[in-house]
């Protein structure tokens, strides 16, 4: 959590920069003082230090507070364990789990409620009326991206993935009101996915982009699903990071499905039906 507040001081605004500092200053005082006293050391007027809550990606300030007190008591360490070159078979097993099941859990308890909340109801609203949803990824987020498009589809969605640069840009032109664009991004850095995301906004559609806090993806669309790790984008194949996107992609999946609620089911289970065919007894 600590971290990703590091990660968007940059782009606060000043105000929100001194709310920023005080919480990195001394974050178990920040939890426990009221808003009048922390507005007052850092300067502040008390709806700029809800605003600076909002702003790193939560709720409000009971919702900010709640999970930093987690992260800086006895919550799950976020330890990325480093594989090395001489590193024995079991010693690789053993981190790239640990690194995965704490990420996973610093997810849980980071995440922002009211942005997957805002960002199911974006694509729950698509789907009733029918409209467009588009997965935009590159390399390895392109294949996150296949993977969003398998899950929609099944839930009766007009959904496709795009891994392709110009592909991306045509079909982003293509969009209007009411479709949206999931673009995902390991970096948030890469152009191609920028200029889709830049077209897709500029064509009325919604834009939900799942990447990393403080790049420059991050502040492009309309929606920001944080996916923050310490993975470096140099090492080997992303692990941490491609998991973490799939797992963002499966909340909104099965929160959209929910929400699609007892119309589904016959669906599913004539689709369960006909796949029965294709394996053996």
């Amino acid at each position: 959590m600590l971290d990703r507040i590091k990660a968007c001081l940059p782009s606060l605004a000043p105000a929100e920069q001194r709310v920023g500092q005080l919480v990195l200053a001394d974050p178990r005082g920040f939890a426990k003082l009221p808003v009048t006293e922390l507005a007052d050391r850092a300067h502040v007027s008390k709806p700029t230090v809800v605003r600076f809550c909002r702003s790193v990606g939560y709720d409000g300030l009971s919702d900010f507070k709640l999970k930093l007190a987690g992260s800086v008591s006895e919550g799950v360490p976020f330890i990325h364990r480093s594989v090395d070159a001489d590193d024995k078979t079991s010693d690789i097993a053993v981190k790239v789990i640990d690194n995965t099941v704490a990420a996973f859990l610093k997810y849980r308890n980071d995440a922002s409620s009211f942005a997957l909340e805002h960002a199911a109801q974006a694509l729950a609203t698509a789907q009733k009326t029918n409209r467009r949803i588009e997965f935009y990824g590159a390399g390895n987020s392109g294949i996150v991206a296949q993977d969003a498009q398998h899950k929609f589809f099944r839930l009766g969605v007009n959904a496709i993935a795009y891994s392709d640069g110009h592909m991306q840009v045509m079909s982003a032109t293509m969009l209007q009101p009411g479709d949206c664009a999931v673009i995902i991004s390991n970096s948030g850095r890469t152009r191609d996915l920028m200029d889709a995301c830049d077209i897709a906004k500029k064509q009325g559609a919604t834009t939900i982009v799942i990447t990393a806090s403080g790049s420059p993806l991050a502040s492009a669309g309309h929606i920001h699903l944080t996916a923050d790790h310490p993975e470096g984008y140099d090492k080997y194949s992303p692990m941490v990071s491609r998991l973490l996107h799939l797992l963002i992609i499966d909340i909104l999946a099965t929160t959209v499905a929910l929400r699609i609620g007892e119309a589904l089911q016959p669906a599913l289970r004539d689709m369960k039906k006909n796949l029965s065919n294709k394996r053996y007894t």
